[in-house]
This record gives C-alpha cells, structure tokens and sequence, in this order.
C-alpha cells in the first residue's frame, strides 16, 4: 500500500510520479489514463495562466512548460487511436472573425484529440454581420456553457479583451498584426527538437516584419529563450523601432545569410498594407527572396521555416520550400502538438 502513494501504474507498466511531478518528456499516457483529474499541480510547475493571450507577458519557464507538454503530446498523432480523453467534457469554440485554413483546422483538430466538444464558428452568417458586437456575441456564446473560446479577429487586443470579461479561458489565435502566440511557439518548438537547443542560435526572421503578428510572437519567445533574432526586409517593412524588442536589424539578406542557423521566412502580406512599401514584387523577390542560388551562401545545416500560406516564388522559390533544407511541413504537424498543450494547460487552470 505504501508504495501505491509514490506511482502510478499506466500501460505497458510504465510508471509516473503520483504527486512529484509527472515527467513530460515521456508520451502522456499519464494525462490521457487519469481522466479529468490531475495527479499534479500546474501551479508551481511552470503554468498558473487561465489564458494564452501573446508571448510577450509570458516568462521563458512557461514557455518551456508549453514546448515540453507539447513534446509529451507529439506522440499522440502517432497512434492507431490518435485521441486521449484529457478534455473529455469540456467545450472548444474556435470563434474566426478572419479567414485561416492551418490555424483553424489545427486547432479543431487538437480539440478533438483531447475529446474536447468542438464548435467551429465563422463571422459569416453570424450576428456578427447584423451589428452585435464581439463582447455580446462572446457573451452569448459562452452562455452556451463553453469552457475555452479560441478567437482569431483583425483588431489587435480583441482576445485581451475577451477575457476581461468571459469566465471561459480565452486563447489568441492570432489579433491582426500584434501576435499569433501559438504559432511563434510551434516555430520555437520545430527549431528546439532539430538543432536541440535555442540558446546562442543566430535566427533570421525575413520578410514584412511591420505587419507581421507572426513575426512578434517569434521575437518574444526567441529573444527569451536566449536566441539572437535578425529582421531582415526593407526599410520600410523592418522600421527601426524594432530595435527595441532586442533585434538585430539588417537590409541586406545577403550579408546575413552566411552566419544564422535559421531562416523564418515570412509572406508579404499585401491585404494588410495601404499604400505600396517596395516598388515590385518581382522587386522584392529579387532583393529578399529565399532561393537556391541565394543558399548555397548559408550553412550546410540550416533550416529554412514559413508559417504559411506561400507565395511560392516572390519570399520563396519551389524548390527551396520543398527542399531538404524545409521545416514547412513539420511545422504544420508540430502546431497539432503545440495546441493541444495549449488548450491542455489553460483547461487546468480555474
């Protein structure tokens, strides 16, 4: 009996701390087997947070508390049966008020592999489009008895101040141009298991830096991590005010491609823009854009990352986005993991 207060037995006879901590590095058959209730304490492990609203507040331990979790969930996505009941009663709104196909998707389908209820919502068709405002038709929403509302808007600060006022735990999921925290973090978590560190790596986040929540999200969370990130674009997409989120800035690719470990190669959005920053795309792609002429300058083992959608041949060519060099893909199926440790952790917490 004294020893059943120090494990606890999961398949395959493998064991976890009971009380101590569960260890995260192995597959989380612990969180999946205990059901609703937690053998461990978030608080004091890393994560206290009811909400994931950007990288910018976040501490480089709860960052690390995120990217282990998620490593635990990977393993998930590798099975016969791709699902464990952690949120099992729980409800998920993904509430898009922007288009998105990766993000949403992405997030539906971790819910669901934690056996979440999911509810998929569009600003089409919504009383959105009547005249209610975001407040009262999260309001209604919630009243529904929602546990975590996943909200994507065009206006910086929507999710901010969605969990002002909602008991349900909010989660950015991108707020126009200001964050997309959870695709920063799928981004650290890719670098992290290839170059098996993020400390002391030289990282080139390339393209329209000014518009860019993705761009914010990977400054925050690399510059904490202890990473050197440079902003490389035009002048006009990369102002000098970047300097003082710990940047290094640079206007010529060239010069810098010989020295960084990644490239994080970001679109030129052109939805967001009002007036014209560079005179060309085709202008563009020939300063800045990633081609394979272009790295045969960088190292043998660099990375080249894009949060996606492409514009294949204005940031990046074909054959370099599908080259050996790519993280693209594994991005994409590391965001899957990322989520599901996302909803996971802020579920844990009243």
């Amino acid at each position: 009996m004294g020893n059943q207060k120090k494990i606890i037995m999961a398949k395959n006879n493998k064991f976890y701390p009971a009380s101590g901590g569960v260890n995260l590095s192995r597959p989380p058959m612990s969180i999946g087997e205990r059901g609703l209730s937690s053998p461990f304490s978030l608080k004091g492990r890393g994560w206290s947070r009811k909400h994931l609203l950007g990288l910018a507040e976040l501490s480089a331990e709860e960052i690390n508390t995120i990217l282990d979790t998620a490593g635990s969930f990977k393993e998930v996505s590798t099975r016969n049966i791709k699902k464990v009941p952690a949120l099992r009663g729980k409800v998920v709104v993904n509430m898009f008020v922007e288009p998105s196909t990766r993000t949403r998707t992405s997030f539906s389908l971790a819910a669901k592999r934690l056996s979440a209820d999911v509810v998929d919502f569009s600003s089409s068709g919504s009383s959105l489009v009547k005249g209610e405002s975001l407040k009262d038709t999260a309001r209604n929403i919630e009243a529904m008895g929602v546990d975590i509302i996943v909200i994507r808007h065009s206006s910086p600060g929507a999710p901010h101040l969605l969990s002002k006022i909602l008991k349900a735990s909010v989660v950015n999921a991108g707020d126009g141009p200001h964050e997309h925290p959870t695709q920063g973090l799928l981004d650290i978590f890719t670098i992290r298991e290839k170059k098996k560190k993020i400390k002391g790596l030289k990282i080139a986040v390339v393209g329209d830096i000014l518009h860019s929540r993705v761009a914010r999200s990977n400054i925050w969370g690399l510059t904490k991590l202890g990473a050197q990130v440079i902003a490389v674009g035009p002048a006009t997409l990369v102002p000098d005010e970047f300097k003082q989120l710990g940047v290094t800035i640079s206007y010529n690719i060239d010069e810098i491609i010989p020295e960084v470990d990644v490239i994080n190669i970001l679109r030129i959005q052109l939805e967001r823009q009002n007036t014209n920053l560079f005179p060309s795309i085709r202008e563009y792609a020939r300063l800045f854009g990633i081609n394979s002429e272009r790295l045969k300058k960088a190292k043998p083992d660099v990375l080249i990352m894009h949060p996606g959608p492409i514009n294949r041949g204005v940031e990046i060519t074909p054959e370099v986005a599908d080259g050996k060099h790519s993280v693209i893909l594994e991005q994409v199926t590391n965001g899957l993991a990322v989520r599901m440790a996302v909803l996971y952790l802020v579920s844990e917490i009243k």
